[in-house]
């Protein structure tokens, strides 16, 4: 299953570049076509190729190379290089699985040489720039530029991997605590819940037993002889 699902990733990796470039919203000024007396409209399932082949808005070149200049300051443009590796090694703990240890070296070579080819890294970075160039002005470029040009903007590219991965586990931390807690809430209604539960360390130990009580059920008191009568033998 989870290789089925990392040949998912795979292919949807690479059609997210064309994707994304061909998602551009029409232009505003687009409007519709007007319906002439005694000529049948056209339906909308008619008009919605037309609309699906309208080319993509001509990006500014000024604009793009800007964008581009800021993903690379930012290491965004590393993003499809770091997609790639971690695709690479969720297909190698799949196949891993299945495949002879030997073979697998070749394999994720093989693999490797046609995913790059069939996806390559800097597709990502493509179909980045015009969602940049869409929610940001030139003006908004230049200006997030110049903050990560500064010291204090190439510390925080440089800290916030570490601030992102301490967050996300803190938050996750905490959240795991808090469910845990609120099913051992549960346990009473929902008795299954006792053998899926790790145990409680803030439950209270077992009472000790009394000082000389072993445990054991206490012996019977020792018979009394009648005199005249033999004694019966311990068994």
């Amino acid at each position: 299953m989870k290789f089925r699902t990392a040949l998912i990733m795979a292919a949807f990796l690479a059609a997210g570049p064309v994707l994304a470039q061909s998602s551009t919203p029409p232009a505003a000024d687009t409007k519709p076509a007007q319906h002439q007396p005694g000529t049948p409209a056209a339906s909308s399932q008619s008009a919605a190729p037309a609309q699906a082949a309208a080319p993509a808005e001509k990006l500014d070149p000024a604009k793009e190379a800007a964008i581009r200049h800021l993903l690379d300051l930012t290491e965004i443009s590393k993003m499809g290089d770091n997609i790639s590796a971690g695709l690479a090694r969720e297909v190698q703990n799949a196949v891993g699985r299945g495949l002879q240890q030997d073979q697998l070296p070749k394999f994720m070579d093989t693999f490797n040489q046609r995913f790059t080819a069939a996806a390559p890294a800097s597709k990502v970075t493509d179909a980045i720039v015009p969602i940049y160039a869409r929610h940001f002005t030139l003006e908004d470029i230049q200006g997030l530029t110049k903050f990560y040009e500064s010291p204090l903007g190439q510390k925080l590219v440089k800290e916030m991997p570490d601030v992102v991965q301490e967050s996300q586990s803190v938050g996750v931390q905490m959240d795991q605590t808090a469910a845990i807690k609120v099913l051992r809430g549960m346990e009473a209604d929902y008795p299954i819940l006792n053998q899926m539960l790790p145990p409680d360390p803030n439950a209270p130990p077992p009472a000790a037993p009394a000082p000389g009580d072993s445990g054991a059920a206490p012996a019977p008191p020792p018979q009394k002889v009648q005199p005249g009568t033999p004694a019966t033998p311990n068994q």
